[in-house]
């Protein structure tokens, strides 16, 4: 039996099996779905105006419809769902039929096609909840540019910001093609559209509270609830130690999960002194306890239906699309620290294989989880937690090491080094390969065994350093090897001003082996290290690496495969989230049309759309 609520959401997806463990819907809600509105010239009459166009725009939808299915995923791996209005929309009447087979069909995200002039305030989405973008046809034949400037600016009128999408060259009238500009919006368009549908509803989990006083893993209630549409839960740190005591666990799951992990995790040097150091038996009881964690954590996070008889409220979860764990002090100076449960869980695949990886932020930062939740969204990817700990210049890594840097690192005068105790996931040391050799983090469903071998290969788990721990634990130590593109981001939010967005793309960075050993024991060289060289261009916030680090805004950093940056600067713009500082090239940008009456400074016209227009979920001024 299913536990009420939760049906639809466990059930949807099981219809279409793949070769990888597919993902059920973890969370309770649909994933959101793409509706395609075919616009039309009204007119009618002897000459037949609207008939000429009905093949074309219907086709136009189409196409764009298949570019979202075949190129598009959910989170769980599954193509998104697109749906087409059952006509072309010429009038008001045909628009609201759109909009009640819409709201029917669950759509949360629309695009509005035409090759021609069309009516724009009949014809347009007028839904205030959705997120939405128009694909003018660049024709000779019909105005289709011209209905789109036009409506676009009746958009902006009615404070309905939406994406214009207008191609570069002139298309011939019975080309159904689309070309590559148009298809790099559409699709950014729909990936960033997908992602802010996707977080609505959902939940972010903090598991305690405050750590150690960082201002990132204060929650703020609010800005979560009314930029991103999610809700606060909150649970505190014993209800972990209550369920173990109550056994309230799936013990099958765990016996599963303590035997991979015997066979997988391979335990790494300790360098805690004698007198602090734990026995053999000590350390096999911590690892059973982290592993007690982790399962416990994603039954917190998500439910359960295999918990024992009698815990049926447990079984249900928090619906938790991201969370976060506390961890120092109050748990790690008693008990074994989340180290673990952090880094498998943000991990694409357990021992259950390859699955949707989690997000979980050390510390309770709730600013780099959801940073990591938004990349998550973009790419499929698992993703990165670390401290933003070093910036070493060229000068003193030759001073310490008499290395001259080269290649990514020698262009940004140094790097950045990436390190943090727990949260990072595996994935990160980027040993798994592409179809080149090349190292990479892939999305969670095309990682296979081989892969997974060798990640856990290069990973060992050291004991956590009492220092920090007294709890004891165990660590993941690996050094990121590979040269990979990445781009790190930082949410933060600032008093008076709302949240702001940091993004830094650039370069993983390998060091010789004994040039990275003599810089990373230099702090914790039981943890796994990234060294990171962000893409310089010589002036501002991106003079050099040092600037970059210069004017980072918090401690931590959430990492992603790839150069994303233009995605998340599309994502930010939906939730209505200014971009303080990136190197993102200026052709790449893409927000709302109506940014451009704010302005012609890029970010100064993104800081004063968003204050205009406010978060999406705000209801009260």
């Amino acid at each position: 039996m299913l536990w009420p609520g939760i049906r639809g959401a466990v059930t949807k997806n099981m219809s279409k099996e793949v070769g990888y463990q597919m993902a059920k819907n973890r969370l309770v809600g649909d994933y959101p779905v793409i509706g395609i509105r075919p616009t039309i010239d009204g007119r009618r009459g002897a000459l037949k105006v609207r008939e000429s166009l009905e093949d074309q725009t219907m086709n136009m939808a189409k196409s764009a419809a298949k570019l979202f299915e075949e190129n598009l995923k959910y989170s769980n791996g599954e193509p998104v769902k697109v749906v087409i209005a059952d006509t072309t929309i010429g009038r008001v009447g045909e628009a609201a039929a759109c909009a009640a087979k819409f709201r029917k069909e669950g759509v949360d995200i629309t695009l509005t096609v035409t090759p021609c002039w069309c009516y724009g305030a009949e014809t347009m989405d007028m839904d205030p909840m959705t997120i939405k973008a128009l694909w003018g046809f660049n024709g000779t034949e019909r105005p289709g540019a011209v209905y789109l400037a036009s409506v676009l600016a009746t958009h902006a009128q009615k404070g309905l910001p939406a994406f214009g999408i207008y191609g570069h060259e002139v298309q011939d009238m019975d080309d159904t093609s689309i070309p590559d500009d148009v298809r790099e919006k559409l699709l950014r368009f729909g990936r960033a559209a997908v992602a802010a549908a996707t977080m609505r509803g959902k939940s972010y989990l903090q598991i305690g509270s405050v750590t150690m006083g960082i201002g990132g893993s204060i929650i703020d209630p609010a800005f979560i609830e009314e930029y991103l549409g999610m809700r606060v839960e909150s649970v505190d740190e014993v209800e972990v130690i209550r369920r173990m005591t109550e056994e309230i666990y799936d013990k099958a799951e765990y016996e599963k999960a303590l035997k991979w992990t015997k066979e997988k995790c391979k335990e790494g040097y300790d360098k805690n002194p004698d007198f602090v150091k734990a026995s053999d038996e000590e350390k096999e009881k911590t690892w059973e306890f982290v592993v007690k964690m982790m399962v416990i954590i994603k039954d917190l996070m998500n439910g359960n239906q295999n918990l024992p008889e009698g815990c049926e409220e447990e079984m249900v979860g928090h619906n938790a699309i991201a969370a976060g764990f506390q961890g120092q002090r109050q748990w790690t100076d008693f008990y074994p620290n989340c180290d673990f449960p952090e880094a498998l869980l943000n991990t694409s695949f357990d021992w259950n294989g390859a699955r949707e990886p989690y997000v979980l932020a050390t510390e309770n930062d709730v600013l780099n989880g959801l940073g990591m939740l938004f990349m998550k969204l973009l790419t499929n990817r698992a993703q990165i937690f670390a401290d933003v700990r070093t910036y070493w210049s060229g000068d003193a890594v030759k001073r310490v090491t008499g290395y001259d840097i080269e290649g990514h690192a020698k262009d940004a005068d140094g790097f950045i080094h990436l390190i943090n105790s727990g949260a990072a996931c595996l994935d990160a040391c980027g040993e798994a390969k592409d179809a080149d050799g090349n190292g990479v983090m892939k999305p969670w469903y095309e990682v296979t065994e081989a892969d997974q071998d060798a990640i856990m290969n290069a990973t060992e788990w050291c004991a956590a350093d009492n220092g920090y721990f007294r709890g004891g634990g165990f660590s993941s130590r690996f050094e990121t090897k590979a040269e990979m593109p990445v781009t790190m981001i930082r949410l933060n939010l600032v008093k008076n001003l709302g949240p702001v967005l940091q993004i830094a793309e650039g370069w993983t960075v390998h060091l010789p082996e004994k040039v990275s050993d003599t810089l990373w024991k230099r702090t914790d060289y039981t943890w796994p290290c990234t060294w990171f060289a962000p893409r310089c261009t010589g002036e501002g916030y991106f003079k050099t690496a040092y600037d970059v680090m210069n004017n980072w805004g918090a401690n931590h950093g959430a990492i992603s495969y790839g150069h994303i940056g233009a995605d998340i600067i599309t994502l930010a713009s939906i939730l209505r989230i200014p971009v303080c500082m990136h190197n993102v090239p200026e052709e790449q940008l893409f927000r709302p049309a109506a940014w451009n009456a704010f302005g012609s400074d890029r970010e100064g016209q993104d800081f004063r759309a968003c204050d205009a227009y406010g978060p999406m979920y705000k209801t009260i001024k």
